[in-house]
C-alpha cells in the first residue's frame, strides 16, 4: 500500500490497485466546497463517496424533510432525546452557514453534483446519525443525556464569536466532537462513538465502494483514523447495531421504586400511620410541584402542566412510563402542531427563543423539562420522606 499527500490537501492511497484519494473538509466551508467539485472534475472517479447517511442527505437535498416529523411517535419511541439533539446540531451547522453565507452541507451537495456529472456513482458512506446517537445515549445516563443537550444549548450561542478563519480551522475537528469537546472530557467513552466507530465504518464503506479510483469527501478530523483503518477488513453491522443495556441499569430501574414502596410500608408499621402518611404527602407533593415546575418552563399548556404534576408521583414508580412522555403526548393533542410549525422548524431552531415558540419542539421541551422535574423531585423527595420515617 502506498500513501501521499499532495498540494491540494487531499491524501492518495493506493490497496489492492484500487485508488482512494481522501478529501478532508470543513463542513461548513466556502474553500471546501471548490476544492471539492475542482478536484472531482480532475480525478473523475468510478465513485464519489460522501460523508452522509441516508437521513442527512434527506435532509440537505430535501428541504421540506421536517413536513414528515410525526411527533406523537418520536415520544411514543422514547426518541425525544435524539430529535432534540438532531435538531440542535442542525441549528449550530446552519447558523454558521448563514454568518458565512454558505448551506450547511454544500460541500457535500457540490460533490453529488459533480459525481452526477462526471458519471460516477455515489455511495452514502457515513453511520446512519440515529444509530450513533443512540449508541450515545446507550452508554450515558439521564445526567449525562441533559449535559449533552446543554453543551449542545449552549453552542448556539457561540456562533456570533465565529468567523471563516475558525470555520477553516475546524477542518483539524469533526463538528460533533467540536461541539460536544468540554462534554467529552468527563466522558472520553463518546469520541469512541462519535468518532472512532464512524471513523471504521468510513473507511469500510470506502474501500469497498466498487470502481478502481475512488474519491470520498469527509470531515478533515476523520482523515487520521479513516487512513488507519483502510487496510483492514471490518465488521459494520456490529457498528450498526445498539448494544444491550447493561444490568444494573435495568436492575436499578426497578429497584428504586421497589426501594422507595418497602420504605413508605415501612413508615406505616415501624413508625406509625402518621409517619406513613407524611411520607406519601412528601413524595407527591416534591414530584407534582418540580415536574409542574418543569413542564411551566418549557412554556407547556396548562392541561400539560397540570398532567405533569398528576402524573409524576405515579410515573415515577413505574419504570415502563416517564411523567414526560404523558405531558409531551397531552401538549401535543392540545396544542396540536401545525403544518407551518414542521415547515418553519428549519429556522425556528436557530434561536433559543425560537424553540420554544415552535410548537414542534416546544413538545420535545416539554418532554425533557417535565422528567427532568421529576428526577429532581426523587432527589428532593427521599431525604424528607427518611425524617419522616424517623420522626
Amino acid at each position: 500500500m502506498q500513501v501521499g499527500e499532495n498540494s491540494t490537501g487531499s491524501y492518495r492511497t493506493q490497496i489492492d490497485g484500487k485508488e482512494i484519494i481522501l478529501l478532508g473538509t470543513a463542513h461548513v466551508s466556502r474553500q471546501s466546497a471548490d476544492l471539492v467539485e475542482s478536484v472531482i472534475e480532475a480525478e473523475r472517479p468510478d465513485t464519489v463517496c460522501v460523508e452522509l447517511c441516508p437521513s442527512r442527505y434527506k435532509s440537505i437535498m430535501q428541504k421540506d424533510k421536517w413536513l414528515e416529523t410525526d411527533i406523537i411517535k418520536v415520544i411514543r419511541e422514547k426518541k425525544v432525546f435524539l430529535l432534540l439533539s438532531s435538531l440542535l446540531l442542525a441549528s449550530f451547522q446552519k447558523r454558521i452557514g448563514d454568518k458565512i453565507g454558505i448551506k450547511p452541507g454544500e460541500e457535500m451537495i457540490r460533490a453529488i453534483d459533480a459525481a452526477k456529472a462526471v458519471g460516477a456513482d455515489i455511495c452514502l458512506a457515513d453511520r446512519d446519525i440515529t444509530v450513533t446517537l443512540s449508541r450515545t445515549w446507550r452508554s450515558t445516563g439521564f445526567l449525562s443525556k441533559l449535559k449533552l443537550l446543554f453543551q449542545l444549548m449552549l453552542s448556539m450561542g457561540e456562533v456570533e464569536d465565529i468567523d471563516e478563519k475558525d470555520v477553516e480551522q475546524m477542518k483539524e475537528a469533526d463538528m460533533l466532537e467540536s461541539i460536544l469537546a468540554e462534554v467529552e472530557k468527563k466522558h472520553p467513552s463518546l469520541r469512541k462513538i462519535l468518532i472512532d466507530e464512524r471513523d471504521q465504518y468510513l473507511a469500510e464503506k470506502i474501500r469497498t465502494s466498487p470502481g478502481g479510483k475512488t474519491v470520498a469527501v469527509v470531515g478533515a478530523g476523520h482523515v487520521p483514523g479513516i487512513r488507519r483503518y483502510l487496510s483492514q477488513e471490518l465488521d459494520i453491522r456490529r457498528l450498526e447495531t445498539l448494544p444491550p443495556k447493561g444490568k444494573a441499569g435495568r436492575i436499578l430501574k426497578w429497584a428504586l421504586p421497589a426501594a422507595i414502596l418497602i420504605l413508605i410500608l415501612s413508615g406505616f408499621f415501624y413508625s406509625g400511620p402518621e409517619a406513613g402518611k407524611n411520607m406519601i404527602t412528601g413524595w407527591i407533593l416534591f414530584h407534582g410541584l418540580f415536574a409542574g415546575i418543569g413542564a411551566l418552563i418549557a412554556f407547556g399548556h396548562p392541561f400539560t402542566i397540570l398532567s405533569a404534576a398528576f402524573v409524576a408521583p405515579l410515573t415515577s414508580l413505574n419504570p415502563m412510563i416517564a411523567a414526560g412522555w404523558v405531558s409531551g403526548l397531552v401538549e401535543a393533542f392540545v396544542r396540536k402542531p401545525k403544518v407551518r410549525d414542521m415547515a418553519h422548524l428549519s429556522e425556528d431552531i436557530l434561536s433559543v427563543r425560537g424553540f420554544w415558540r415552535n410548537k414542534v419542539t416546544r413538545i420535545l421541551l416539554v418532554v425533557i423539562f417535565t422528567n427532568l422535574g421529576s428526577s429532581i423531585g426523587t432527589f428532593v423527595a427521599l431525604p424528607w420522606m427518611m425524617r419522616a420515617f424517623g420522626a
